[in-house]
């Protein structure tokens, strides 16, 4: 939040202003007028480190968006910064965009870690920031002077963020435990991290839900993530007889815990685990172990919306993913592609692009459906402290299921909360 010593861009831009206008009265040459100049885009992801895996996707959406802004005649900058996975990194470089780089306007993905230093740095340099991939509770109350205080949470000027929230991920993942017969035991693993500590809240995360819908929650506490022995939980969730094991794991930690899960003999009839299996490198760095995991799934090729700025579909992109990097689409694609038509849809209709205020008030008035489905921020199915700044996407759940040629597929098994997403089948048990 902004400081009462803090001097920020707005303060910058207003002191350069005056200056411009003194050149002006002295006869001397002007500086270049803004409105000729590229729009300037800052987007920061985590393209190193433990959470890379959600920015593996950003340089084809990006040099995509380039190409079709150009084709378009429209004249866009992007500046990308790496988080390496790391929070105080995530701040440094979004003050680096805002200060040296002077862009119009920030775009941040992929969790708590890398969306909210850069959601908060922006907030207090007053300027506009669209976010995205992380769920909604653990980004608006991460940012909160005192989370744990709903009534002092204050809702943000300039930062705004559009994803799912833990509401949507606990109906998600009990719609699909329901399609199973188990003894409704289940096991929490849950990191001492933004997310992790979001799930396992003893108020709006997991345990009071479970706790209504009947089932008992073996939660072993928070853990540090990149931890390499996992006996602890393992033994407790064997003695708790648990069928079914969630929680929201890194990558390198799911493939620890699994492969440790397997040796020590724990065999729970459904595991549905957010963040690491959302990615098709985790599961099949697990070889034929992976068969049957489950997760969330916030984007497929056959979700069934366009890109507003192409008007292509969710599976013309995937396969132009694929086609353009040998890899196999990844979830974020979608996300990624939206922040960048949000961005357009924003500027073109913010008459002046170094207007801060402006940009901020055209983000919230924005109506627009997009790869992801529509954004539109206002919505009044959240509670009312969000309202402003936290847009909703949909979310179902898929099973990931060994093909006969190697390699997996992630078929949607879930679709209670977005029926318009087409099931590709129902929730299999664990071997």
């Amino acid at each position: 939040m902004r400081g009462g010593n803090m001097f920020t861009r707005r303060d910058f831009l207003k002191t350069t202003a005056a200056g411009g206008a003194l050149i002006a009265s002295s006869g001397l040459p002007m500086p270049a007028i803004a409105k000729n100049a590229a729009i300037k885009l800052g987007y920061v992801s985590p393209q190193t480190g433990p959470l890379a895996a959600f920015g593996e996707a950003d340089k084809f959406v990006i040099d995509a968006f380039l190409a079709t802004t150009k084709a378009k005649g429209l004249n866009y900058e992007v500046v990308v910064k790496d988080s390496q996975s790391n929070p105080n990194r995530a701040a440094e470089v979004a003050k680096e965009l805002i200060v040296d780089s002077q862009i119009n306007l920030m775009l941040v993905s992929s969790t708590p870690e890398t969306t909210n230093p850069v959601s908060t740095t922006c907030e207090g340099e007053e300027m506009p920031c669209i976010s995205t991939v992380a769920p909604w509770q653990p980004w608006f109350i991460g940012q909160q002077g005192n989370p744990g205080d709903p009534a002092s949470w204050k809702p943000f000027n300039y930062a705004y963020h559009f994803f799912w929230g833990l509401e949507d991920i606990i109906a998600v993942f009990t719609g699909m435990w329901s399609q199973i017969d188990t003894n409704k035991k289940v096991g929490g693993l849950f990191p001492n991290d933004g997310d992790g500590n979001a799930w396992g809240d003893k108020v709006v995360g997991f345990p009071p839900v479970l706790e209504k819908l009947g089932y008992g929650l073996t939660d072993t506490g928070r853990y540090q993530n990149l931890t390499d022995d996992f006996s602890a939980q393992i033994n407790a969730f064997k003695q708790a007889g648990t069928d079914i094991l969630t929680g929201v794991m890194i990558p390198p930690d799911l493939t620890t815990f699994w492969n440790q899960a397997k040796q020590q003999g724990l065999k729970p009839k459904v595991a549905s685990i957010g963040k690491a299996l959302l990615f098709p490198q985790t599961v099949e760095a697990l070889g034929n172990a992976g068969h049957n995991l489950s997760t969330e799934v916030w984007w497929t090729p056959t979700h069934p919306f366009k890109s507003s700025l192409t008007g292509e579909t969710a599976a013309a992109v995937a396969a132009a993913f694929t086609k353009t990097t040998g890899r196999p689409w990844t979830q974020p694609i979608g996300f990624a592609h939206a922040l960048f038509e949000l961005a357009v849809d924003v500027m073109t209709r913010t008459e002046d692009a170094d207007d801060a205020e402006a940009v901020a008030k055209a983000i919230g008035e924005t109506k627009l459906d997009t790869l992801v489905g529509p954004i539109s921020w206002g919505n009044e199915k959240l509670p009312p402290f969000a309202q402003k700044n936290v847009a909703k996407t949909p979310l179902v759940g898929g099973q990931w299921r060994l093909k006969s040629g190697g390699g997996y597929d992630l078929v949607v098994v879930e679709n209670g909360l977005a029926p318009n997403v087409p099931l590709g089948g129902k929730l299999e048990a664990l071997a």
